[in-house]
């Protein structure tokens, strides 16, 4: 437990006031809550229970996959770039995204795809960034 006197209070109080001041909050679009699950040819996503399935069989995602997956397919067919996708599953300004959203992309390719070398459900949009299509 830390214990601040009046003094520490106050400077800490002007140093929150001064940081906001500084931020500018963007509405930044998240995951929803979901109530019921997805479902595309092979793939399920049952958000109730943060599980996934393809073709029956369970595939055990990070948080970053399932999040990233759960993104994504909230959003079929939209164009989505890389900064947009790890500003809403990172939760966090998109400085440097680029690795990080390319690697959890290739691990959701190994995981969810027949065939990771040609994806049918997370589609590489060139120079923009990835879209989710229904698998077919």
């Amino acid at each position: 437990m830390l214990t601040l006197n009046e003094q520490e209070e106050k400077a800490i109080d002007k140093i929150i006031a001064a940081i906001a001041d500084c931020i500018s909050l963007e509405s930044v679009r998240t995951i929803p809550i979901p109530t019921s699950g997805m479902s595309f040819s092979g793939l399920e996503i049952i958000q109730s229970r943060r599980q996934v399935l393809h073709d029956g069989e369970e595939v055990k995602l990070t948080h970053l996959e399932y999040s990233t997956l759960v993104f994504l397919a909230s959003n079929p067919s939209i164009v989505l770039t890389q900064e947009q996708i790890f500003e809403a599953v990172w939760n966090m300004d998109s400085d440097s995204c680029h690795s990080s959203v390319v690697n959890v992309i290739y691990n959701l390719w190994k995981k969810i795809e027949p065939d990771s070398k040609n994806p049918t459900y997370i589609k590489t949009v060139l120079g923009i960034g990835y879209k989710f299509a229904s698998g077919e």
